[in-house]
């Protein structure tokens, strides 16, 4: 072969390797969806049928009362709570594939599941390491065990996290990593899990945490689904599956053939860095404004909790503000944990149905409308309101989510919000 031959071959040699390597970094990037189940549904291993739809809400309420109190421990892995979150999410772990269900939690980081040999957990709805081909224990000194807030060492040397509850239930085990598959759509092999051992919990159920943290999902997936995911939540009643996304087209939305308005506002950085804060300057109720006072993060936007809390001083304007739209007299003894509530007749339902009465929340660098049921539910004879005071931090809860598109980029830092129908996506 000439030379002018060898730099031709060697020149389309080249041009084949720049072909392959991109197309090896395009098979990086990945976007798959899956589906989200509400614990008290149909669908839910968890499910009751002698529940009511008012007993699913208030059940659901009450767990947001120990979801606040995790939030307020500062989420450093010490002192969580007992609260699960509302959404269950199925996953596939091991080698061969093993069927689990995880909570769905955006307010958590690490990734763990009941494991076999195992204390206080259910052995059929356990993970055996012993029989999966790709389940390989962490040391003390790697670099995930590190990232944990609470650990030990382990008698072989082995990573061992330890999370206690706000009611004293725990979960204590080994750091491994380990396969996880998603509905046969995509797969992460060696993803950092927590394998629990010692559980003492209500249910059978691991987490799956969506948080910001550095063992989170969403961070050890990362530039394989481009930092972004996002959910699309259904309201209690429905007989369907919520969604969850990750990946590039996580703000698509489907809202019939009317053009969508997509509300975005930046997300702070704080610490911890598990949860997902942004700027809430006020909200409009009918025709009056009430503003926090308040920039830098000041609530955060969380899937697992059911109600929005927010900070005692501006919810009793708030509270004030609703009362004043109603136009009629709340009563006196709510059902716990709610704080307002008005007899459900028609003359305080003709008031929540009027176009005058309407909420819209005021993030910095965007206004998003909520549907009135993102506030208020009917419960037997009472109409409530879905939000209650709080001591300490601000929480917008998934009622208040509900048929929005909520999308989450962590390298833009950005959440954004489109109406959706939530049954079509």
């Amino acid at each position: 072969m000439n030379v002018i031959a060898q730099f031709l071959a060697l020149l389309l040699s080249l041009s084949a390797l720049s072909s392959s390597s991109k197309a090896c970094h395009k098979t990086l990037i990945s976007s798959f969806s899956i589906d989200l189940i509400h614990r008290d549904s149909a669908f839910s291993p968890f499910y009751n049928s002698s529940l009511s739809h008012s007993q699913v809400i208030m059940k659901a309420a009450r767990r947001s009362i120990s979801r606040i109190k995790h939030f307020q421990g500062g989420g450093d892995g010490a002192v969580l709570s007992p609260n699960r979150g509302d959404y269950l999410m199925k996953i596939f772990l091991g080698t061969p594939l093993v069927e689990l269900h995880a909570a769905a939690d955006t307010g958590s980081d690490l990734v763990w599941v009941p494991c076999l040999p195992c204390g206080g957990c259910d052995p059929q709805n356990a993970f055996d390491p012993a029989k999966s081909s790709t389940f390989t224990v962490l040391p003390c000194d790697s670099q995930p065990c590190g990232s944990l807030p609470r650990q030990s060492c382990g008698n072989s040397n082995q990573c061992r996290y330890f999370y206690r509850y706000g009611d004293q239930s725990f979960t204590t085990g080994d750091i491994a990593t380990e396969t996880i598959n998603f509905g046969n759509t995509f797969s992460s092999p060696s993803t950092v899990i927590g394998c629990g051992h010692d559980n003492q919990f209500e249910d059978n159920t691991g987490i799956a945490g969506l948080g910001g943290g550095p063992l989170s999902l969403i961070s050890q997936l990362g530039d394989q689904i481009s930092h972004t995911f996002s959910y699309c939540l259904l309201p209690f009643s429905s007989n369907s599956t919520s969604r969850l996304k990750f990946g590039n087209d996580v703000v698509a939305s489907n809202h019939g053939d009317q053009a969508v308005a997509i509300v975005s506002t930046p997300l702070f950085t704080k610490t911890p860095t598990t949860f997902y804060y942004v700027n809430l300057e006020a909200v409009t109720v009918g025709h009056n404004t009430v503003h926090t006072g308040q920039t830098g993060g000041n609530i955060v936007i969380d899937s697992g909790t059911t109600l929005t809390v927010l900070e005692s001083g501006f919810y009793s304007e708030l509270r004030d503000a609703v009362r004043q739209a109603v136009g009629v007299e709340p009563v006196s003894n709510p059902p716990d944990p709610l704080d307002l509530c008005f007899r459900y007749d028609d003359e305080s339902a003709g008031m929540v149905q009027r176009e005058g009465l309407e909420f819209v929340l005021h993030f910095t660098n965007g206004d998003l409308k909520l549907h009135r049921g993102n506030m208020f539910t009917i419960e037997d004879d009472l109409l409530c309101l879905m939000v209650i005071p709080s001591d300490g931090m601000s929480i917008l809860g998934n009622i208040a989510q509900v048929n929005f598109q909520v999308a989450f980029d962590l390298v833009g830092r950005k959440v954004s919000f489109a109406p959706a129908d939530c049954a079509a996506n």
